[in-house]
């Protein structure tokens, strides 16, 4: 009862007459347990997590299509679907998504999937250049709404960075908290916006369980947690992701999905992104498999998966995949099923594999992914060679961030030769 009692105090009064759209309730995904809508996280019946319950049954397919096709070229064109006021679009907030939906050829003859069967979201192009941003601008609107002056969260890096831009250009203050050890440029990238960062000693799980004290201290007093005070809200933002690609296929459902696991709560959104559409007849129902992605330093949920598990043991984190290393995955056990519901399966890579897929998706595609995305591309290339990936089905792979913020994973690479400004020494070299 402690949580769910932490989590209540922070609520504002203005959770009371609160404005997200068609979010009805928060809905206890373990025993169905309903709760209005506030700052709160985990059921005061059996402490299971929260998650926003809408009410679309007002909504006729046609017309959604309509308002959907008609909207912004960013998440809000789905914000019908999403916790968020009608006028969302007005209000400052970074505006990420619709990022490209790239048609991979050059990858798929190196993978073995078909020509024109495999393609890369590639979430990269976002403003902070990871899909973080797509979660964050959810949780930006939750704390408007619930009253909240300062944002914050636990992050293995690019959550910190789209907290740092979001809250800046929302006119919050931010204080975030990172592992100690991070990778440089996601530091800075964090640092830049002039919040307040803070690295704590210890990996992220120890991050997180700080975070978790301070929402019931008195110094927390007013802040938006956005993964985990605000998490139902926040986890929604993942859904666009299932929304585009299957607008950018032309709306229609991928064969199979390939998906970078951390929490676990990407890959769960995007599944039920995929359930909402089919609902709401915007896709043809038919079979999809979704596959998660780990790294074998950090495995946890492809462990289980592995031995025919259904509870995730923890682990301690070693690998340099950094953004997904998070040793106790809160939705590891819903991964688990979906994988399985969906005929999928949850993979690994090693660190040379990870290293390797980013230089091949690199050299194949002209996208440099962060370790995330060497992750998601070397189980592609794994599930492809045992035979897991049909190569004739339509496939898509999530590049969630950019190279640029992991540059020491492929440190080693540099340049061909260095010559002298004349022909004769290019050609020395061997390059004409």
């Amino acid at each position: 009862m402690a949580v769910q009692t932490v989590a209540s105090t922070t609520r504002s009064a203005a959770a009371d007459t609160v404005d997200l759209g068609p979010a009805a309730a928060l809905s206890c995904r373990e025993c169905g347990h309903r709760v209005p809508l506030g700052p709160v996280f985990a059921c005061e019946e059996c402490f299971g997590p929260l998650e926003i319950a809408y009410d679309f049954s007002a909504y006729d397919a046609e017309e959604l299509l309509k308002r959907i096709e008609a909207g912004p070229a960013n998440i809000w064109r789905y914000a019908p679907l999403l916790p968020v006021p009608a006028d969302v679009a007005t209000k400052p907030n970074i505006n990420p998504g619709w990022t490209k939906l790239v048609q991979a050829d050059n990858l798929a003859r190196e993978l073995g999937a078909d020509p024109g069967k495999l393609f890369v979201k590639d979430d990269s192009g976002n403003p902070t250049h990871s899909f973080k941003d797509r979660v964050v601008a959810q949780a930006i609107e939750a704390a408007r709404a619930f009253g909240f002056t300062t944002l914050s969260c636990s992050s293995t890096g690019n959550l910190a960075g789209a907290v740092g831009a979001a809250a800046a250009r929302a006119g919050f203050r931010s204080c975030v908290f990172i592992p100690h050890d991070l990778e440089q440029g996601k530091v800075v990238m964090a640092a830049v916006y002039g919040g307040e960062l803070v690295g704590i000693e210890g990996n992220y799980d120890d991050v997180n369980r700080f975070c978790s004290e301070l929402i019931g201290d008195p110094a927390g007093e007013g802040w938006g947690f956005v993964n985990v005070n605000l998490r139902p809200y926040y986890a929604e933002g993942s859904k666009t992701l299932a929304y585009e690609i299957c607008e950018q296929l032309g709306w229609r459902l991928p064969d199979q999905l390939v998906v970078p696991i951390a929490s676990g709560s990407q890959l769960t959104k995007i599944d039920k992104g995929l359930q909402e559409l089919i609902r709401l007849g915007l896709v043809e129902d038919r079979p999809y498999k979704i596959f998660g992605a780990q790294a074998e330093g950090c495995s946890p949920v492809s462990t289980a998966y592995k031995a025919g598990h259904d509870v995730v043991r923890p682990q301690k984190p070693d690998t340099i995949a950094k953004s997904l290393a998070i040793g106790n995955p809160a939705d590891g056990p819903y991964v688990l099923d979906i994988a399985r519901r969906t005929g999928g399966a949850v993979e690994d890579v090693d660190d040379g594999q990870i290293v390797d897929a980013i230089r091949l998706l690199a050299r194949t595609e002209g996208i440099f992914a962060e370790t995330a995305g060497g992750v998601t591309v070397g189980v592609a290339r794994k599930l492809f060679e045992s035979g897991a990936l049909d190569p004739s089905l339509t496939t898509v792979v999530l590049n969630t961030g950019d190279g640029l913020k992991t540059l020491d994973a492929v440190a080693g690479t540099g340049m061909t030769a260095t010559i002298r400004p004349s022909l004769e020494s290019f050609r020395e070299a061997g390059l004409g």
